[in-house]
């Protein structure tokens, strides 16, 4: 099966995350996914295949006889997606000989536009994969679990060498709980990769530190007509807040090791208000600094409004897995060769976000992560294409040729 067609058989099954859930995972609907993987893995002949109650899938392929000294490599993919624009079913497009011109995307009235989107020239002529407009595709990540059992199939069917192969899909990745539960001993690899990432033949090992960060704003409420030096409007002390922050350092505004602030939602009325953001950086020394800016914010607006008016709250998320992965560069190295071997052109780029691998890296298992060939994730314009799918199995079977010699 191509992977593209797995894509396809995933993406239709919700399994949006839900950062308010308290539970492991955070959506059931992630088993509904998790089963019919364990299913596909089993009869792919994966060993010690298990799902576990958090909603965590293992599996193994033997090393090749005489191959059981070679290095232990992993796949990992995250099966959750983002909630947003996942509120009804998936419906996936695929256009065939796309002509790399701006399109309309189903009936939505949204256009997939090369003057937005420029590297849309560049597909043309490939099997283009969308939804109706309406919702996220999903490639994000389950273009990365149809790479990894593609892979997995292909080894197999064309008996290629290799040392012992681990796989594991995992839950609640896009509400940075990917890695917590994440059983490192069960996995059994040395080293690993997340398939995780955008554009084929990208190599990234720099992510983002990050954090959360909510400040809770407490008004005072009393009649318009009688409030004169007594009324504490939230909302107006919510807009303060935010216009205290660099205006141009948001997503927007930045690009490559910049870092951010992003407001995420605001809600409130005069007695009551909330900013919720995240913040993020690649230099340790500047995101600490970024952190400080809040606190002071809330310190200075506590002073000039009253004590208890606002109230911030830093939640750490990950760290910049680059001071691990400098301790085994060949799991870069690697990469770049096996691009080359498939005939891709390695992109080694920063992730201005984070991935499972990040988090893992700093537990024991060095993970960088791997392009799918997806592009604008997290939104209804999310497209991959079924060529850069098939080039990023081609990457992979490069990669775990050359750990087999």
């Amino acid at each position: 099966m191509k992977a593209y067609e797995r894509l396809l058989n995933y993406a239709v099954i919700r399994t949006p995350s839900n950062e308010d859930s308290n539970t492991v995972p955070s959506s059931q609907c992630q088993f509904d996914l998790a089963r019919v993987l364990e299913t596909e893995m089993r009869e792919l002949g994966l060993k010690d295949v298990h799902l576990d109650d958090q909603c965590y899938l293992y599996g193994n392929l033997p090393a090749t006889e005489g191959y059981e000294k070679a290095p232990s490599i992993g796949f990992i993919a995250h099966m959750d997606t983002v909630s947003d624009f996942c509120g009804h079913d998936i419906v996936p497009i695929v256009t065939k000989n796309y002509n790399g011109e701006a399109m309309e995307i189903g009936c939505s009235g949204r256009i997939l536009d090369p003057v937005v989107f420029p590297h849309l020239a560049d597909l043309k002529g490939r099997t283009l994969i969308t939804t109706d407009g309406t919702t996220v595709l999903g490639a994000d990540d389950k273009a990365g679990i149809a790479e990894i059992l593609t892979l997995i199939e292909r080894i197999q069917a064309e008996q290629i060498p290799h040392g012992k192969l681990c796989v594991a899909f995992t839950p609640d990745e896009e509400i940075g709980r990917g890695a917590d539960h994440f059983n490192i001993e069960e996995f059994g690899a040395d080293y690993a990769y997340t398939v995780d990432g955008g554009t084929e033949g990208e190599i990234q090992y720099e992510n983002f530190n990050a954090c959360k960060a909510c400040f809770q704003v407490k008004g005072f409420s009393v009649h318009p007509g009688s409030s004169k030096n007594a009324m504490i409007n939230a909302s107006l002390v919510a807009m303060e807040i935010n216009q205290l922050l660099p205006g141009c350092e948001t997503p927007r505004g930045t690009e490559d090791y910049e870092g951010f602030y992003h407001l995420e939602t605001m809600s409130g009325d005069c007695a009551s208000a909330t900013l919720r953001y995240i913040v993020r950086d690649h230099d340790r020394n500047l995101f600490e600094s970024r952190k400080q800016t809040l606190r002071l914010i809330e310190k200075n607006l506590n002073e000039k409004w009253g004590e208890g008016t606002v109230t911030l709250t830093i939640t750490d998320q990950y760290q910049n897995m680059a001071e691990i992965i400098a301790g085994c560069m060949h799991l870069i190295d690697n990469a770049k060769a096996a691009c080359e071997t498939a005939g891709i052109t390695p992109l080694v780029i920063p992730i201005r976000g984070g991935t499972d691998g990040c988090q893992l890296s700093f537990k024991g298992l060095p993970c960088p992560n791997l392009g799918t060939g997806g592009y604008a994730f997290h939104g209804p314009y999310e497209h991959i294409t079924a060529e850069a799918m098939e080039q990023s199995v081609d990457m992979m079977t490069e990669l775990v040729k050359r750990y087999a010699k």
